[in-house]
């Protein structure tokens, strides 16, 4: 599949100049397809043999594909309902006493940034912020607040300002001082290939819904084996146990400790088919396509840029006057943007699916803005 069909396979994009990407992507329709085609399947034919059985496939294919997108054992991925979801189950599986630390950027959603005040408001956590400069993110200073802490929290690319993170030498850092690392990757996947265990961190969360073009409701959550250990598990259900007994039961060794009970499948189906398609289209090919096509956006931008002027991601992002003004107006005009909260800033999303008539349409409107 080339970034053409991609295209023509969207039927949002008929509709708008799309880029918002990096809040929801538009679904091809064969994504849409895969998920009603199993809830008619699953409704109308299953309760005639077994509808567990049936969504346990189900989800087992979607499980091994979704893993191997990521470089992961299917074991070692649990599915969630998003990212935030990911992070919160990361938060709710540890034994935290008051004085633990948890490490973050400045630059985190607030996904990756609730969860921890909230600990701090109940457990009594402490919350210590790297500052950061530009989406940069000094590894000296990381180096000084990660000691003694507990877990340390960031992207892997940055949803302000489209920068790629250190991973690798951010958890070389953390486990060298005793903390393990939890990773949002949800604006990674689908721009450009990932394999979590080359990262080395100890969770990894995301979601299929951004640049993976999924539909909403399907998030998934990488644990490293050896993470299990310093776990306290707090939910449980069906799901969640290898084993269940009348007196007794069993954790599953691996990620899926971390599900808990009944959920549709249709949503992981549809995640499958976008993994699928992402990778049909190839990330190469996603990759130089979006390169090229920032290129010409920031080009055009000129002093207005914020984001770095050479290639690491699709996310631009750019001053205005009145990013919410000026979000308003694009979209009167039928180009879809978004304002960011920090920097006070409008972010483009680029992906394949675009082409340079949406970004010389997007640079013609915008206008002197």
């Amino acid at each position: 599949m080339d970034p053409a069909e991609l295209r023509a396979s969207i039927p949002a994009l008929g509709n708008c100049t799309y880029f918002n990407t990096g809040a929801s992507g538009p679904s091809p329709r064969r994504v849409v397809g895969a998920a009603t085609d199993f809830l008619e399947r699953h409704a109308f034919e299953a309760p005639a043999t077994d509808p567990y059985a049936v969504a346990f496939d189900a989800l087992a294919d979607a499980r091994e594909t979704v893993a191997g997108h990521v470089g992961a054992p299917p074991a070692d991925v649990a599915f969630t309902n998003s990212t935030a979801d990911g992070i919160n189950r990361v938060a709710a599986a540890v034994d935290w006493r008051p004085g633990d630390v948890v490490v973050r950027t400045d630059l985190e959603h607030p996904a990756g940034t609730l969860p921890w005040d909230r600990l701090a408001d109940t457990h009594g956590v402490e919350v210590r912020v790297v500052e950061t400069e530009a989406g940069r993110l000094d590894p000296e200073a990381l180096k000084t607040a990660v000691d003694d802490a507990r877990l340390v929290v960031l992207s892997s690319l940055t949803w302000s300002h489209g920068t790629r993170l250190p991973v690798g030498e951010v958890v070389d850092v953390a486990h060298d001082a005793g903390a393990q690392v939890l990773v949002d990757a949800v604006q990674s996947v689908g721009q450009h290939p990932v394999d979590v265990t080359d990262w080395g961190a100890d969770f990894v969360a995301a979601a299929g819904h951004k640049w993976l073009l999924g539909v909403w409701g399907a998030g998934f959550l990488y644990v490293d084996p050896e993470a299990h250990d310093r776990l306290e598990q707090t939910r449980i259900g069906y799901r969640s146990v290898a084993e269940m007994g009348a007196d007794d039961y069993t954790y599953h060794e691996g990620a899926r400790r971390f599900e808990v009970g009944t959920t549709s499948p249709a949503p992981y189906v549809a995640l499958a088919e976008a993994v699928d398609t992402v990778e049909a289209v190839g990330l190469d090919t996603i990759q130089e396509r979006v390169e090229r096509l920032t290129d010409r956006l920031k080009d055009g931008l000129g002093d207005r840029l914020v984001s770095p002027e050479g290639y690491e991601s699709g996310l631009v992002t750019f001053d205005a006057d009145d990013p919410e003004a000026t979000v308003e107006r694009l979209h009167d005009e039928g180009v879809v943007v978004r304002s960011l909260p920090y920097p006070d800033a409008v972010r483009a999303s680029v992906h394949a699916f675009n082409d340079e008539r949406d970004v010389d349409r997007l640079l013609a409107t915008l206008g002197e803005d």
